[in-house]
């Protein structure tokens, strides 16, 4: 059993002269739940697409527990469950009827099969839907169905695309616990806009830009890869006019931005400096007898790296 679950080499897409994705390199463990971030046409789905052997890469290898989809095909697709971003459904069939059809596609049979749906109404929490069409069901719960076919096979990795997309927020929070479930039991590749809600659920993630990777690691190492410098912001009542000249004289300040408002100064202070700096912040406003009423140390975000990486903020 190999400990890297997910190997991609070289993976490149191209549809005539457009590359979608280029020589995209990288592993996933077992039993990881891996974030995969990038704009709007940056390649996510297609990469995707080519790890599933849904289509075709034009070069590259993806192997999924050691098994080569060149080489073997069916194998390694019978160790994968997908979600793709438009959730495959047939609105006429029940939720019943559905796993159903899924699971003897997948091969399942007689007590198998049967245990298997419900194992999958249970854990999706569908009981009260069996019976339902698909096609009068929530956003949400088509979610959960499409949840359930992916799983229903008990597959080894599960690849999610989009799977919060357009729910309303009860409905984020339902499905980011079911994510969460699952990453105890399977290895999860999980794409998604919402950047918090990846950095909340996600041990590693990767960002591509352009079809190309620009950075991978857990959320706090690609934060602290690009963070560079301590920023302080503060709101002080006193006369602006000596501010920016006063915190710009102290060793390690690299800018100051000051905004004079009718009751206080806002002022924005990037430093060379680490957290403590703010001890030396407060004791230079006690010294000029200004009034401090804030003193925060800002941390960078995720969407801080994902707009800097990538020149635009989804």
């Amino acid at each position: 059993m190999s400990e890297k679950m997910l190997e991609v080499t070289g993976l490149t897409k191209r549809f005539g002269s457009f590359t979608a994705v280029n020589n995209l390199s990288f592993t996933v463990n077992r039993g990881e739940v891996f974030g995969f971030l990038g704009p709007n046409g940056a390649g996510k789905s297609t990469s995707m697409r080519m790890i599933t052997n849904f289509i075709p890469a034009t070069s590259g290898e993806v192997r999924v527990d050691g098994i080569s989809g060149a080489e073997n095909d069916l194998l390694m697709k019978k160790k994968i469950g997908y979600l793709p971003e438009s959730t495959p459904l047939y609105n006429d069939m029940s939720v019943e009827e559905y796993l159903r059809f899924v699971g003897e596609l997948r091969g399942l049979k007689g007590a198998v099969l049967k245990r298997q749906m419900n194992e999958m109404i249970d854990v999706c929490s569908l009981t009260k839907m069996v019976k339902r069409p698909i096609g009068h069901l929530s956003k949400g719960y088509k979610q959960r169905v499409g949840l359930a076919q992916a799983m229903i096979h008990e597959p080894e990795l599960l690849i999610l695309d989009e799977p919060i997309s357009g729910l309303d927020p009860n409905q984020i929070i339902e499905i980011r616990e079911l994510i969460r479930e699952m990453g105890k039991k399977k290895t999860v590749i999980y794409s998604s806009h919402i950047l918090p809600e990846v950095a909340a659920t996600c041990d590693r993630i990767l960002i591509i830009n352009n079809g190309e990777l620009v950075t991978i690691g857990t959320p706090d190492e690609v934060t602290r890869q690009f963070t560079g410098k301590t920023t302080f912001l503060m709101k002080i009542v006193g006369d602006h006019s000596q501010m920016k000249t006063g915190f710009e004289n102290l060793a390690e300040v690299i800018s100051v931005q000051i905004v004079p408002e009718d009751s206080a100064v806002h002022v924005k202070i990037e430093c060379n400096a680490d957290e403590s700096f703010g001890e030396i912040l407060f004791d230079t406003v006690v010294a000029r007898g200004w009034k401090l009423r804030e003193l925060t140390h800002y941390v960078t975000t995720l969407e801080d790296v994902f707009t800097q990486l990538t020149g635009s903020k989804e």
